[in-house]
């Protein structure tokens, strides 16, 4: 067995220095993008305070979430899986401090980069993987989704990791990948109901490599591995199922609701619905929302599409498969959510509005990737134009994103002016770190909780036992969103807020806009006439 050649093994040597210096250098700058002042970059509302609030509970009363999140599709929940991968980071500040929270999921879209990049590298090689990395670490959206406390900000990770533990299970051969598949894929269905649609994906490439195999015996094992990879899919929703038995299968009955009802959307014509989310799928990871760069959005999906044409037909077998297989987890991914969340064909401006669909991400940017890699090797006539094309578009990838990467505080003032408010309320009450009197908190619109104000009163210790049955002589905190104006039916900032409180017998002691359009109204028990 002769060994290589000295020059050629120094010239792998440089090379793989050369790679494993562009991903740290990606790693870098996702840091750089997500962790400075990453308290106050993410937004503070009730889904955030609900989170930290169960959270503390889990860690320092030991009381285990049976669900996840609730839905803003139904009255349902999300995977409690949610919840246990960040309780570790949550117990060590005794569940106080969202900024442990925060950085964790921060560190979750750090290592996103670095799982993308090693799926796109492995497919069609160092560049390819270089701009797939490149665009994970610069898009605004996978910024924005490493800063804020949210049940789908965990999912660029887990998805990123169930295409890469498939790929490596069908280019290895090797069948235990396909457990790594199965947790990853986990993962995602757990922390977003939606996330169900990247089930299919994984198992059509699982399926794909059972009907390749002629041994029987290497057969069976894929099988086997894949029984056991659903086993850990059903293992994840035994919480689920414990809940199921103990309240009479209410998420169940929930779902059945939903599913009943009419729903947002719904109205609108098939293929409308389906133009419209087949745009938000593509083009939110790579310019944004599409009511804020339409043009954009569509140049994106024309990108695209492009590609997945282009590589259809790709000389390399290996790269042929996976813009493929890519390609049509695309596809079904738009017309699965087309049927499943037809509200997606309406944007609500000033909500989070594409994490129905953060799974499909990293699919995203491994076929950017492709599509660069492939677009740099083009030499006609022996030219670099390809090179220099493939250059131009990532420089104006960073240019854009750039130009709409979320700012360094939250439009909110994040976690810091929660806090603020919470203080404020308590002075405004007059209770200072005295748990007593109990001061009743109220929401508008009731379908949106105050658990924004409720986690930072709980930190200083109010809360300890359940808010009193009669509203008599109590105080009241009475959050209201000028966003939900109209489900409320009277404007905030005094009329919507005045009128709930009317019947208690209170006086306003405080007012103020914690955030904008988000004001909090103090009332205190009226002095009775002398």
């Amino acid at each position: 067995m002769t060994s290589a050649p000295a020059g050629l093994t120094d010239r792998l040597r440089n090379a793989r220095r050369l790679e494993l210096a562009g991903l740290l250098g990606l790693l870098v700058l996702a840091a750089l993008l997500r962790l400075p002042g990453l308290e106050a970059r993410g937004t503070w509302d009730a889904d955030q305070g609900h989170d930290m609030l169960v959270l503390r509970t889990f860690v320092r009363d030991g009381v285990i979430p049976l669900l996840g999140p609730p839905t803003s599709i139904g009255d349902f929940h999300h995977g409690a899986l949610y919840y246990y991968l960040l309780a570790p980071a949550a117990a060590l500040t005794g569940g106080d401090a969202p900024l442990a929270v925060t950085l964790t999921i921060a560190l979750a879209g750090i290592g996103a980069v670095a799982v993308t990049w090693w799926l796109a590298r492995s497919i069609a090689g160092p560049l390819s993987g270089l701009v797939a990395g490149l665009a994970i670490a610069i898009s605004a959206a996978a910024v924005d989704e490493s800063t804020f406390i949210w049940n789908p900000n965990l999912i660029a990770l887990s998805s990123a990791v169930a295409l890469a533990g498939a790929w490596r299970a069908w280019t290895t051969g090797r069948p235990r990948w396909w457990l790594l598949a199965a947790v990853g894929t986990t993962v995602t269905m757990q922390c977003h109901v939606l996330g169900v649609t990247l089930l299919p994906i994984i198992a059509a490439l699982l399926v794909a490599d059972v009907r390749r195999r002629g041994d029987p015996v290497a057969r069976r094992d894929v099988v086997r591995v894949g029984v056991a990879g659903l086993a850990i899919v059903v293992l994840a929703y035994v919480p689920l199922a414990i809940n199921e038995v103990t309240t009479d299968f209410s998420e169940a009955r929930a779902a059945l609701e939903y599913l009943a009802g009419g729903r947002d959307g719904a109205a609108a014509a098939l293929p409308v619905r389906f133009g419209v989310v087949m745009l938000r799928v593509v083009s939110w990871p790579l310019v944004g929302l599409i009511t804020d760069g339409f043009a954009a959005g569509v140049l994106g999906l024309a990108g695209i599409v492009a590609i997945v044409a282009w590589r259809w037909r790709a000389r390399s077998a290996r790269e042929r498969i996976a813009v493929r297989w890519l390609g049509l987890g695309l596809l079904w991914s738009a017309l699965f959510l087309t049927v499943a969340a037809p509200s997606l064909a309406t944007v609500i401006v000033g909500l989070p509005n594409d994490h129905y669909h953060a799974f499909a991400d990293p699919m995203m940017f491994v076929v950017i990737g492709l599509g660069a890699g492939a677009l740099a090797r083009w030499r006609p006539n022996g030219r670099p134009v390809g090179i220099a094309a493939a250059a131009a578009a990532c420089a104006v990838a960073i240019v854009f994103n750039a130009s709409i990467w979320p700012p360094a505080v939250a439009p909110d003032g994040g976690w810091p002016a929660g806090e603020a408010a919470g203080d404020r309320i308590l002075d405004s009450v007059g209770l200072g770190s005295v748990p007593d009197p109990v001061p009743i908190l109220h929401s508008l619109p009731t379908f949106k909780s105050p658990d924004a104000v409720r986690f930072p009163l709980v930190r200083r210790g109010l809360f300890a036992s359940a808010q009193p049955a009669n509203p008599e002589g109590m105080p009241h905190v009475v959050l209201c969103d000028q966003l939900f104006r109209e489900a409320i039916g009277a404007d905030c900032g005094g009329p919507a807020e005045d009128r709930l409180v009317a019947p208690f017998g209170v006086a306003l002691a405080d007012r103020f806009e914690a955030a904008p359009g988000r004001w909090i109204s103090v009332y205190l028990p009226a002095s009775p006439s002398p």
